[in-house]
């Protein structure tokens, strides 16, 4: 695990290589062992060049926790797209006023009597002579 560790966690890698969750949290596993052990050794006095590995590891676990959630959300994305109601946090954000706009077929609603009033006068078209 010292070899995969050592340098920066790609996310394009965790993402290509189509790792299960299993994986992942395996990999999630091994990196916080790491970093408390080199946390260990800091307070040991151990040497520079662990103490600055403390900052890759660190980001090696939130790149390898993004990747995890990425996908989870992804797959939750996927499985409420047929659906007529998905969560809060599953929905476009876009703005307050955006949201709270009236969509497309409510605008265009038009009541009977207005309807009425369009069928029985049209809008007059006039040829205009150049």
């Amino acid at each position: 695990s010292q070899t995969t560790t050592m340098t920066k966690v790609k996310c394009y890698e965790l993402r290509k290589t189509g790792k299960s969750k299993e994986d992942l949290t395996k990999q999630l596993e091994e990196l916080k062992n790491e970093l408390s052990s080199l946390r260990v050794t800091k307070v040991t006095g151990g040497a520079a060049s662990k103490l600055s590995k403390i900052k890759v590891v660190r980001k090696n676990i939130a790149r390898v926790l993004t990747v995890i959630n990425e996908t989870q959300k992804g797959a939750l994305r996927q499985h409420y797209e047929t659906m007529k109601y998905a969560p809060i946090d599953l929905r476009q954000k876009k703005t307050r006023a955006i949201r709270r706009r009236l969509t497309k077929f409510e605008a265009e609603k038009v009541t009977s009597r207005v309807a009425k009033n369009q069928a029985l006068f049209p809008l007059r078209r006039y040829a205009v002579k150049a």
